[in-house]
């Protein structure tokens, strides 16, 4: 047995690793891409839902996440052009960060029941800013890193988001049930919090150039979308990555005013929701992690999908029990475990479909598809939930995590047929 091998050798490279600046950069920048999701997502439903807002129109607000879908569409832009200022990614990353916090604290000076149409629009702006964001630091992620850095990186980074979604909300949530702060004053420390995006931005290195930008708009644009689509079984992808997650996105849709329903307060939703169920959570990313290096790929999409359609069912249960707080801690642990379990099966996939010389306009594709439900299925949740109940919703939303499930044969015969190679291997 080498060094190179020794267990002791392993582990305290990886310590290193693990705490050197370039993943306290990863953990900070996911911090920052986090932070903005919420705040148009579950965390204003609840301010919508306490202001007296119908469910219908609390549903179709899911629509203000509709940039995260197409932001396939600007990415190229982003490949492209090198802003004058902190370059290729730092700029963009600058430049995004910046109105984000415009964005997000402009928020703070409108009321649901009065400004919802500013409020449709602001919305959208923070979802614009926050999905080119997520561009180009999918695109800095990569590039900042080596090949043996990009799981820990990518881990770091997750950690990150998480952290910044329990700010914005559990932390929110936390914060507006206080007496002496409202929801508009939440929403302006919520923008403020974009300083930690900034700050590291501003003194992050920028990463090493690996090529030179695309040389025309041609090169930029279509060279992702052909080399994606020339591969057998491109199709099959793409609708398994609608589908796979279709279920559970649109139970998490309305969480939120399922929970006001039952008269859970916002103190003990903050706890058990975001807070128990982020620690649930991380630990269920890191077991998928293990079942995904043990079982494959593949093979783990369909076990830890199958314990995610599972989980959803368990609300079903929370319907009929109410706001009985055993009955809802064991519900929200399950349902998040599993969340994470399928989530860190889903991630693995998508990443390794990815051609390094598309990253950033590639997964910006792919995650594009995968937003695709929380946007438009997202949007019919609340018609749904009152037309069906609380009962019949979480049913119908457990029943269509089914033909995702379906379509993992399929993925499986394209794994193991090397005429119908689904995982590039191309630098």
């Amino acid at each position: 047995m080498t060094a190179q091998t020794k267990p002791g050798h392993w582990l305290r490279n990886f310590f290193i690793l693990l705490v050197s600046p370039k993943m306290l950069v990863m953990l900070l920048t996911g911090f920052s891409s986090g932070l903005p999701l919420l705040l148009t997502g579950s965390t204003l439903k609840f301010w919508m839902r306490e202001e007296g807002l119908d469910l219908t129109t609390i549903g179709f607000f899911g629509l203000v996440g509709l940039p995260y879908t197409l932001k396939f569409l600007w990415a190229p832009v982003m490949d492209r052009l090198v802003p004058s200022f902190l370059g290729r990614r730092r700029g963009w990353m600058l430049g995004t960060q910046i109105s984000l916090m415009i964005a997000i604290a402009s928020l703070a000076f409108t009321q649901p029941a009065v400004h919802l149409p500013a409020i449709a629009v602001l919305c959208l702006l923070v979802a614009f800013f926050s999905a080119s964001q997520d561009i180009v630091l999918d695109a800095y992620r990569r590039e900042s890193l080596s090949d043996e850095e990009l799981g820990i990186g990518s881990a770091m980074f997750i950690y990150g988001y998480r952290m910044g979604m329990l700010a914005a909300g559990a932390l929110a949530l936390f914060l507006a049930d206080q007496d002496s702060l409202s929801w508009n004053a939440v929403y302006f420390i919520m923008g403020a919090m974009m300083v930690i995006g900034i700050l590291t931005t501003w003194f992050a290195p920028e990463p090493a150039i690996p090529a030179p930008p695309p040389a025309s708009w041609q090169e930029a644009i279509m060279g992702p979308f052909m080399d994606f689509f020339s591969r057998p079984g491109s199709l099959t992808i793409l609708l398994f990555i609608l589908l796979y997650k279709v279920g559970d996105s649109m139970a998490s849709e309305m969480l939120s005013p399922f929970m006001v329903d039952l008269g859970v307060s916002k103190t003990d939703y903050a706890v058990i929701v975001k807070v128990f169920g982020m620690v649930a959570l991380i630990a269920g990313g890191l077991i998928g992690g293990l079942a995904v290096y043990r079982l494959g790929i593949v093979p783990s999409l369909l076990i830890l999908g199958f314990l995610q359609m599972i989980s959803t069912a368990g609300f079903v249960i929370l319907a009929f029990t109410g706001n009985h707080l055993p009955t809802l801690t064991a519900v929200i642990a399950f349902e998040t475990i599993s969340s994470g379990l399928g989530q860190t099966a889903f991630v693995a996939f998508m990443a390794s479909l990815t051609n390094k010389r598309f990253t950033a306009t590639q997964y910006a594709l792919l995650t594009s598809f995968m937003g695709i439900p929380r946007v438009f299925a997202g949007s019919t949740t609340g018609f749904l939930a009152t037309w069906l109940g609380w009962e019949g919703f979480f049913i119908l939303c457990t029943l269509l995590a089914i033909p995702g499930l379906m379509l993992i044969g399929q993925l499986r015969r394209l794994a193991h047929d090397p005429t119908k190679q689904i995982v590039t291997t191309r630098a």
